[in-house]
């Protein structure tokens, strides 16, 4: 049979009506199945175990990236699902190949992002195997699907399940192919797989529908926070607090979503400026749509006023009311909830200004982000102050940009100080809590938007971490701007663990010239110390951009982070 990837607009170019040979095995089966099924970019490290398998991928017409470790192929297809809107793929070989993807297959996980990890399996006889773990127990402990393709008479099956779960569920799914089943010829008749239709969206029940817009009528000065699970319904949401009155404003996830709304609060939470926090807290009503209102995006509640009524709007029943008690849950799509709220007050002419003044929008544009917040400078002659590095850059950077940002004391800088353009302007893989996944975390967003200049927020401990992905980004000639803010320190951990002085020397380090590292991978980097250094950006950037640019920046101590200061109060 002749297999041909049937939607161009997700594998790319290289892809569009590119026939290839029958498969001859059950591996090579599952790869083409993947592709015919709509797999948008495959990321991996290639041992003998899962090599059939990625080359019929590419083979198929669905984009290979190479990494240098399989943690960050797993964190680059997690990133490429959350900003292309497409099925990331990582292949895996068997064991240790698993195992070392294992921490960004949990942030996936975490985060519900649809994607398959394609691993490779010890044959069922292999007992004695060195590479013989249990992997379907490994997926299971950190939140992902296991499947596995059983015989080769339910290959194609089996892959459809897997796919079908990770799309329509939401899941990250591990598919295990077993070494003996891999080898085995593909049965005669076998019936080639269509893509698969797109999910169908719930919509509410009428009385909940209702429910919340008597609720909305009732409310003085509504705010709307939208979370993950509302990034694809931004204008149905728009268009109801419109309506309604009410503000807007995203968890940190999903930043982004209501860029150049007058009336946009910006993230709530942590990173909220001191004018937003107070805005939501004062809010009525606060209905989060897809939002989980977690001790993050609600700052341990305290951003629920007393009096506020609160609603959640989720596909999932387990999300309403898991962090905290609300009045109203709302089982369904936020896009489809929206426009049914939207349709009961217009069929009732209601429409109201709440709070959506020509002042409040004056003030939302003067006061809603910290790039307008009077801050004292605390450089030093040796060290920049990260708020003016990040107000700096935020002026020198295109804003046509795409920005991902690693887990530390810094994080909120380039989280609070660097606009985007849209939600998928903004990656952010913090459902882990773990370091390190920054530089993957750029690479994957790139690969999904090679239309933006990508830059990456990194701390010297999570770069350092992930370093080996440098040569990635120079041998695929991907134009990254990473900003490292090097305290020389696990900054987190210097500023908010009430210790003894001494016993931070385990999270000190001497200075790194992480410049110099950086152009041996073959990279252009460059050292700051004060604004005048960041003179060698706008060099890079008028340049031809064919190599990466590392930006060390020495910073100068902020005594803790603010927003990190509130989040360690939960510990």
């Amino acid at each position: 049979m002749t297999v041909v990837t049937s939607r161009p607009e997700e594998n790319g170019a290289q892809a569009v009506g590119l026939p290839v040979a029958a498969p001859r095995n059950v591996s090579e089966l599952v790869g083409y199945t993947l592709a015919r099924l709509g797999a948008g970019h495959v990321f991996g490290v290639v041992g003998s175990g899962n090599f059939v398998v990625t080359n019929a991928l590419r083979r198929a017409g669905v984009p290979y990236t190479a990494a240098r470790h399989e943690g960050g192929a797993a964190t680059m297809a997690d990133a490429y699902g959350r900003m292309s809107g497409k099925v990331g793929v990582v292949s895996t070989h068997q064991g240790c190949g698993l195992t070392n993807a294992t921490t960004g297959i949990g942030e996936a996980a975490k985060s519900r992002t649809p994607m398959i990890v394609v691993t490779a399996d010890t044959a069922g006889s292999a007992i004695g195997s060195n590479f013989r773990i249990d992997q379907d127990a490994l997926a299971r402990s950190v939140g992902a699907v296991p499947e596995r393709i059983h015989s080769p008479a339910s290959a194609v099956a089996d892959t459809v399940r897997a796919y079908r779960t990770a799309v329509n569920e939401r899941r990250t799914v591990v598919l295990s192919l077993p070494t003996d089943i891999q080898a085995a010829p593909v049965p005669d008749g076998l019936a080639e797989v269509d893509p698969l239709p797109l999910p169908q969206r719930i919509a509410p029940s009428a009385a909940a529908a209702a429910e919340l817009a008597a609720l909305i009528r009732k409310a003085k000065r509504p705010v709307f926070v939208a979370g993950r699970g509302a990034r694809g319904a931004g204008p149905e949401i728009a268009a109801l607090a419109e309506a309604s009155g009410a503000l807007v404003a995203t968890s940190a996830v999903a930043h982004g979503l209501f860029h150049g709304d007058a009336y946009n609060l910006g993230i709530s939470g942590g990173f909220s400026s001191p004018f937003t926090a107070e805005t939501i807290s004062g809010a009525d009503l606060i209905v989060g749509w897809g939002c989980a209102l977690n001790m993050w995006t609600m700052r341990h509640g305290s951003l629920i006023g007393d009096a506020a009524t609160v609603v959640q709007v989720d596909v999932e029943d387990r999300a309403l009311g898991a962090n905290r008690p609300i009045h109203l849950g709302v089982l369904g799509d936020c896009g489809e909830t929206a426009a049914a709220v939207l349709a009961t007050l217009q069929s009732a002419q209601y429409h109201a200004v709440g709070l959506r003044t020509p002042d409040m929008a004056r003030q939302i544009a003067e006061r809603s982000r910290w790039n307008t917040e009077r801050t004292e400078d605390l450089s030093t002659p040796d060290a920049l102050d990260p708020r003016v590095l990040s107000r700096a850059l935020d002026g020198i950077l295109p804003a046509d940009r795409i920005v991902s940002v690693d887990s530390g004391n810094f994080m909120g800088y380039p989280s609070a100080y660097l606009a985007v353009p849209d939600e998928f302007g903004f990656c952010f893989t913090q459902a882990f809590q773990s370091i390190g996944l920054g530089l993957y975390t750029a690479i994957g967003a790139a690969k999904a938007r090679p239309d933006r200049l990508p830059v990456l927020g990194a701390g010297d401990g999570g770069f350092l971490m992930a370093i080996s992905e440098l040569e990635t980004l120079v041998r695929e000639r991907i134009p990254l701007v990473a900003v490292v803010y090097n305290d020389s320190a696990y900054g987190a951990e210097v500023h908010h663990f009430d210790v003894d002085d001494a016993d931070l020397d385990v999270v000190r380090f001497p200075p790194v010239d992480i410049a110099s590292i950086a152009r041996g991978y073959g990279a252009a980097a460059i050292t700051v110390r004060t604004v005048g250094d960041l003179t060698g950006v706008e060099e890079w950037l008028s340049g031809p951009r064919n190599v990466p640019l590392v930006i060390d920046a020495k910073i100068a101590s902020d005594g803790g982070a603010w927003w990190l200061a509130e989040a360690f109060k939960g510990h």
